[in-house]
This record gives structure tokens, C-alpha cells and sequence, in this order.
């Protein structure tokens, strides 16, 4: 949002809390004992002439269909859902009471990140991962080189130190938009945006352990409500 913050551009946001203040901003921070919620606050922002609006959750029907509103009306909006994935956000929406066609019209992209413990570089050594792991990944062996930190002074005997974040984005496209109109699951809208490129983040977070910088534990342990396990 700081690299979209020109002078010519408004950005506005509704925050709780402010957890950082950016003078490129201008910054509205809920408050409850004034009945400012997260909704009335986009209204508030709304007459304030936005091009960019930052709501910092969407945690009901009211706050979802105000934010929508603004986005239909010509404004770039950001926000954040508590989901296991960038598809299943789609369907929390739904599930709020929102109409799916306007889910589908409104939104552009969807993202999903997780923090995965990085390997301590001071104890990070190769090692040969099970066959039974090697086919559940599809990876035949010696295909890739896998690292794991065998613990050490320096990360206090963990063998990580430091985390490090993976990320999804799944594009909409007329394919996703027609399955979120059909009110179609997570799981469906999810296999038609691998078909179209898209990376989850177990498969990201697999890219990163074979560059050696977390391990693939770590990668299957925090991805495995991303992929309903």
C-alpha cells in the first residue's frame, strides 16, 4: 500500500488497532465506545473522497457488504478474512450472507500467507527424507536435497532461528467467478485455480525447503489446514 500512496492517490483506512502510524495514510482507528465499528467507519471514510480504502477485518455481513459497495463504486479495497486459504475466503463471505454474485464481480485477487520456522544457517545439514515422504510429495529419490538444523548453540539446541513467510495468490479469473456464483466448495475453486497457475502454499512453502531454508516438517505441519488435513 506505501509503493500505491502518491500524492495524487487518498488512501484511508479503518484500523483496530493502529498497530503502525503512516503519515502517507490517513488512519481511523475503531472505537467502540462510540459505536465507530469497522462498517461505519468505511462509511465515514467514504465521504472523504478515497481512491485506496484499507479495512483491517471483515468480521460480519454489515462491515462485507459496505466494503463491496466500495469496491463496486470505483475504490481499490484491501481487507483481511480469517480463512485456512485464499479459496476458502470466497466461501467465508458466502457463508456471512453475502450474494455470491457480487463476491465474484467485486473481487480481483485473494491472498493467504503463513509464517514457516526458518533453519538455523549455523547447524543446517542435508538429509535423506523417508521414501513414504518422498511419495507422498510426488518427488522420486535423491530429486531434491532437503536440510534440517541439528541444533545448536546459536538457536538454542531448536535447529530453526528466525521465521519466514509463504504466500498465495489466487487470480480471479471467468472459471473462479462462475464457481463462486454456483456457490461452489473451497476444495472446487481452489482445483480450478491450480489449473490456471496457481501455487498453494504448501507448494510454496516445498520451494522454499528445497532451497534449503526451512524444512519440509515445517511446511507440511502449517500447511495442513490449508489442505483440509
Amino acid at each position: 500500500m506505501k509503493q500505491l500512496a502518491t500524492p495524487e492517490v487518498n488512501v484511508c483506512t479503518i484500523e483496530d488497532p493502529i498497530e503502525m502510524i503512516e503519515p502517507a495514510f490517513n488512519q481511523m482507528q475503531v472505537q467502540h465506545n462510540i459505536d465507530l465499528t469497522f462498517a461505519s467507519g468505511v462509511r465515514a471514510l467514504m465521504r472523504q473522497d478515497p481512491d485506496i480504502i484499507m479495512v483491517g477485518e471483515i468480521r460480519d455481513r454489515e462491515t462485507a457488504e459496505i466494503a463491496i459497495h466500495a469496491a463496486l463504486t470505483g475504490h481499490i479495497v484491501f481487507s483481511t478474512l480469517h480463512t485456512n486459504d485464499a479459496a476458502g475466503a470466497a466461501t467465508r463471505l458466502t457463508d456471512m450472507g453475502i450474494e455470491p454474485f457480487l463476491i465474484a464481480s467485486s473481487a480481483i485477487g485473494i491472498a493467504a500467507q503463513r509464517l514457516v520456522r526458518k533453519v538455523c544457517d549455523h547447524c543446517k545439514k542435508p538429509y535423506a527424507a523417508s521414501p513414504e515422504l518422498l511419495k507422498s510429495l510426488g518427488l522420486a529419490p535423491g530429486a531434491v536435497t532437503f536440510y534440517r538444523g541439528e541444533g545448536c548453540a546459536a538457536c538454542g539446541n531448536e535447529g530453526y532461528k528466525g521465521r519466514i513467510g509463504i504466500y498465495e495468490l489466487m487470480q480471479m479469473n471467468e472459471t473462479i467467478r462462475t464457481l463462486i456464483i454456483a456457490k461452489a466448495s473451497s476444495s472446487a475453486i481452489k482445483a480450478a485455480a491450480l489449473q490456471a497457475g496457481f501455487r498453494s502454499l504448501r507448494q510454496e512453502g516445498l520451494l522454499k525447503a528445497a532451497e534449503g531454508i526451512t524444512t519440509v516438517e515445517e511446511v507440511l505441519r502449517v500447511t495442513q489446514e490449508a489442505e483440509g488435513i
